[in-house]
């Protein structure tokens, strides 16, 4: 049996567990992850492959991490996964990213519609929104899910616990299986990735050898 390192000074004595604890915590997490949502996130995979296909594009907002998972998924889809997979750029936009949009917004509007003044300006019907809030609650998130559905935009919730009130205005919901904050984070980027590389294999299934090739999916 391998031996439990010692706790370097200055942590306390219960570093050591407390690394144990949230990594065992994690993969636990993302086995019920594969066990219980798989289909989910096959249908989410499927909801943005299809959309931008067709030439629309995705959308993503969030708070706090979610925020920057936005951020991490876009730039996945805008730049690359997957050195190895060189392929065009595809089309997302990360809703939380214009400092001087998102003050002006809060200010004149209020902070709940930070994001959806955004779709009502960018977003168009053959686009995806994808929410992500840990809870399901985020009250700008759910304004601006509510927002795409009204505008023929097809919704997509990232989730954990017990969904909120993004699944019910969600085409497709992945609800992560934990009421773990820190663990409903790391299983959303893991479904980013997921989505990203689903997507561009089905797009572009033999890659392009400078990542500029064709800009036409594969129909």
């Amino acid at each position: 049996m391998k031996e439990r390192p010692e706790t370097p000074s200055g942590l306390g004595g219960d570093a050591t567990e407390r690394v144990r604890r949230h990594l065992l915590g994690s993969i636990e997490t993302k086995r019920r992850l594969l066990d219980e949502c798989e289909p989910a996130i096959l249908a989410a995979a499927a909801l943005v492959t299809e959309a931008l296909r067709a030439g629309g594009k995705l959308m993503i907002c969030g708070n706090g991490g979610s925020a920057a998972d936005s951020q991490h998924i876009a730039a996945e889809f805008v730049s690359t996964l997957d050195h190895a997979f060189p392929r065009p750029a595809l089309p997302a936009i990360a809703l939380t990213t214009d400092t001087s949009l998102l003050t002006a917004n809060a200010n004149d509007f209020g902070f709940e519609g930070v994001f959806e003044r955004q779709v009502q300006a960018l977003g168009r019907p053959g686009d995806v929104l994808m929410g992500i809030s840990t809870s399901g609650e985020s009250a700008n998130v759910v304004r601006a899910m509510a927002c795409a559905r009204d505008r023929g935009i097809a919704t997509l919730a990232l989730t954990g616990g017990a969904g909120g009130r993004l699944v019910g205005l969600a085409d497709v919901s992945v609800v992560v299986p934990s009421r773990s904050v820190q663990h409903i984070q790391e299983a959303h980027i893991a479904i980013g990735h997921l989505i990203c590389e689903l997507a561009e294999r089905s797009l572009f299934p033999a890659g392009s050898a400078s990542g500029g090739g064709s800009e036409t999916p594969v129909a």
